[in-house]
């Protein structure tokens, strides 16, 4: 900047006009933004607790809210401009005040608190909504994955480590092993509000006050579950910051997996997964493509919130243990970006797995191509002819490299196991060719496998049940939270309107 230029001319008053474009109007801005409500909530609730406790003489509270409510009538946030004459938005309020009751008047609302209790109140409320939108879509999510569970409870489909084909299980196995990964994200999620979910307010500048205010009820008043109890960490500790923006990091890095998986299985080479048309987008020039952009735009946007998530999680990293302005108002606008890219996905998510289909022709010849089944047959080896596993296995990948030297499949190769068997035990085997074609089945493999946690049906039906109990018990808790809230504001509202009567 030039010495000559105006906005360097005078560095004797404040603001420095750069100072104001660079910060004040930014922070304004944003807090005009997403926090005019919040504001307007721990005004009211702030000066309900002044009457109720005495600080505040009656007559003087009814005239500050009779104040305050013309000045929400009056003001429309959105329509704000930042002029560079108070600092922030908390001081326009208070300006406003001081415009209709006078500086006496007008200056009694701040008493016992202070904008470092207020800011972090506002964080909080923020964030309580925003998680709450977010859980209620994660929800919607688990309901989706599993109902497509008990719908494909029985869909065969191959299972994958290191890339390749390994055995075959069934699509709602799949998918309640990715249901129960969501339901520990949404405990994560609720663990992280219940941090977020205690008042700042009374803790004032850090140390609370000398006046006799009454924190709980604040704390009540504004839907919060209980006050914060150390006035120093209010002010200070911003673990609900980073407990809220780990939680979410953790849910969209583990839903990217997820998405990942299906853009494997819908490659034309793979095909376990059949895309419905209705998320498919066309070449637009090669008539033949069915492209199903619809994982892509998941899998970014998973990614783009696990990085919003990451950056507070980093901006936090290093910061002193006092109240500053890294977790405050640009930071914490910032960190909103990854409850919206993150609300979409999840949405678009539940979705998709509702409307996905497996091409089980496509399976079944995967299945018969990579002979997956022959785990089954060392094992029944074991329990039928009394081998050792070590043995049964060595008869099997002899079975399973005859089988693919020949080009053929594992339900033909009941000669090639006649002979491995015989060469490795000196015995013919008692197993007959319709009990070796049942043993090698998909269908036998997954029926077997009937055990706590596995996809036969009554470890099926066991696993859908608890998931769905679990995701019963998350809609009660957030029906609870939700109805506690509203019973605070419903009071906070008469309580206000009391004192607005108050001669």
């Amino acid at each position: 900047m030039s010495p000559d230029d105006p906005r360097a001319s005078d560095t004797s008053r404040f603001p420095d006009p750069t100072y104001v474009e660079t910060v004040l109007r930014p922070l304004f801005d944003g807090a005009k933004t997403h926090h005019a409500e919040g504001f307007r909530r721990i005004d009211r609730a702030h000066l309900v607790m002044l009457a109720e406790t005495g600080i505040l003489d009656p007559g003087v509270a009814g005239r500050i809210a009779r104040a305050l409510r013309a000045i929400d009538a009056e003001t429309t946030p959105a329509a704000l401009r930042y002029t560079g004459e108070v600092e922030d938005f908390f001081f326009h309020i208070e300006r406003e005040l001081k415009a209709r009751l006078g500086p006496d008047d007008g200056g009694r609302l701040h008493t016992a608190r202070s904008r470092n209790d207020i800011d972090h109140t506002l964080f909080k409320l923020g964030l309580k909504a925003r998680l709450d939108a977010l859980m209620a879509e994660a929800r919607a999510l688990l309901m989706a994955m599993i109902a497509t569970a008990r719908r494909e409870s029985a869909t065969l489909i191959v299972a994958y480590t290191h890339g390749q084909p390994a055995q075959p299980t069934t699509f709602g196995h799949y998918l309640c092993a990715a249901v129960e990964v969501l339901i520990r994200d949404i405990e994560r999620l609720e663990a992280a509000r219940a941090t977020v979910d205690l008042c700042s307010m009374g803790a004032a500048a850090i140390t609370t006050t000398g006046f006799p205010i009454d924190r709980a009820r604040v704390a009540h008043l504004l839907g919060f579950a209980a006050p914060q109890r150390n006035s120093y960490g209010c002010i200070a500790a911003v673990d609900y910051i980073t407990a809220s923006y780990s939680a979410l990091e953790l849910t969209f890095l583990h839903l990217g997996r997820l998405i990942q998986d299906f853009q494997v299985w819908s490659a034309f080479e793979v095909g376990q997964i059949y895309v419905p048309d209705a998320f498919v987008q066309i070449s637009s020039i090669m008539p033949q493509k069915r492209n199903p952009v619809p994982i892509e735009h998941m899998r970014h946007l998973a990614s783009q919130s696990v990085g919003h998530a990451r950056t507070m999680r980093d901006i936090m990293h290093n910061t002193p243990f006092t109240d500053m302005n890294d977790s405050e108002g640009e930071s914490q606008s910032a960190g909103y970006a990854a409850f919206d890219s993150g609300g979409r996905v999840l949405r678009l998510a539940a979705a998709f797995i509702l409307a996905l289909r497996i091409d089980g022709a496509r399976v079944a010849q995967n299945i018969r191509r990579s002979c997956i089944t022959i785990t089954e047959l060392a094992d029944t080896l074991v329990r039928s002819e009394g081998l050792s596993f070590r043995q049964a296995h060595e008869i099997a990948a002899e079975v399973a490299r005859a089988v693919t030297a020949a080009g053929g499949d594992l339900p033909s190769g009941y000669a090639p196991f006649r002979a491995a068997y015989a060469a490795a035990t000196g015995r013919q085997t008692a197993l007959t060719p319709e009990a070796f074609a049942e043993i090698v089945s998909p269908e036998y493999f997954v029926s077997v496998r009937d055990r706590f946690g596995g996809p036969g049906p009554g470890a099926m039906a066991d696993a859908l049940a608890a998931c769905e109990a679990q995701s019963h018990a998350f809609i009660t808790r957030a029906e609870a939270r939700a109805a506690r809230e509203a019973a605070a504001a419903a009071e906070l509202a008469a309580r206000f309107t009391d004192l607005l009567e108050t001669p």
